[in-house]
């Protein structure tokens, strides 16, 4: 009845253009129901801005649920090539742009490593690697813990100023992460800070970092891939979804593939190289993730020809 009654509303208010942000089937029956009353109105554009179309984890209904979405819409925004082609699957004839992620910017400027260390509780002379965001399974954790031994195992003490600083909350059972962490010997290389990060925390996680890995097993885009852009640091993704589109390798980071051995090669990999060989190629590529390509999308899919 809530879904009726929003929908009712905002049909009633006619505004020129709905924005609809679709990122799990679940929502599909809410967010269907709410544009279909509203397309009662016969004057409001619907745009969707859409981070994935199929989802990461498949449950019953995703297909109904995300068609069921997908049909009051006029028009479409993605962040991806992989999302593109999903939409195209399910609608082949609307409009549609490809616009990437802007920048987060509402995380506060870059700070020096060392304050942000300081901050934390870390050490200053540490290499230290980040995995930050929400603990699910295709994000690939226990890749790069696995990835962790293996580095542990090739350079024994030697490896012993490598961190892996973890910063998020479990999506699903902690326990097998743990068990993972201790059968591997490896609890003096994880930081584990597995709660809620707050906003005013994201500068001191990023900047504390030396370089950001995303072990992914599959993807889209990611929300973190902006957030290592706006604080200038490197990046360490796997060769899935649109993450090597938007990390040029040897230029914004480096790209491998989704396993232990070459994850591993390339962390070595990445200290050859060092921090400051991206800065700059990360700085260049900035310009291009604004909020204005993304407004400007919006207007664009909104007036055209219905």
């Amino acid at each position: 009845f809530n879904w009726l009654k929003a929908g009712k509303r905002l049909r009633n208010e006619k505004p020129d253009i709905l924005v609809v942000r679709f990122w799990l089937p679940f929502m599909g029956p809410a967010l269907g129901t709410i544009m279909r009353q509203v397309k009662k109105n016969k004057h409001t554009r619907i745009v969707c801005i859409a981070d994935n179309i199929i989802p990461h984890e498949k449950r019953p209904g995703d297909k109904p649920f995300t068609r069921y979405f997908l049909k009051p819409c006029d028009a479409f925004i993605t962040m991806s090539e992989k999302v593109m082609k999903d939409l195209r699957l399910f609608e082949k004839a609307k409009p549609a742009l490809l616009v990437e992620h802007p920048l987060y910017d509402n995380f506060g400027p870059i700070i020096s490593k060392k304050d942000a260390r300081k901050h934390l509780g870390l050490a200053e002379h540490d290499r230290i690697l980040l995995f930050f965001g929400f603990i699910r399974k295709y994000k690939g954790l226990d890749i790069l813990l696995e990835a962790m031994h293996l580095l542990k195992q090739e350079a024994g003490s030697q490896s012993g100023d490598l961190k892996l600083l973890v910063a998020g909350e479990f999506y699903e059972d902690q326990k097998q992460y743990l068990d993972l962490i201790e059968s591997r010997g490896i609890q003096d290389r994880v930081i584990l800070r597995s709660e809620f990060i707050a906003d005013s925390e994201v500068q001191y996680y990023f900047c504390a970092a030396d370089v950001v890995v995303q072990p992914y097993r599959n993807a889209t885009q990611s929300g973190v891939t902006p957030l290592a852009y706006h604080f200038e640091k490197p990046m360490i993704v796997t060769n899935v979804g649109g993450l090597p589109s938007l990390v040029p390798h040897e230029k914004a980071g480096l790209v491998t593939e989704p396993n232990p051995h070459d994850i591993a090669d390339t962390i070595v990999q990445y200290f050859k190289f060092g921090e400051d060989y991206f800065v700059p190629h990360l700085q260049e590529a900035k310009k291009k993730f604004s909020w204005q390509n993304l407004t400007d999308a919006i207007f664009s899919m909104a007036s055209i020809d219905r």
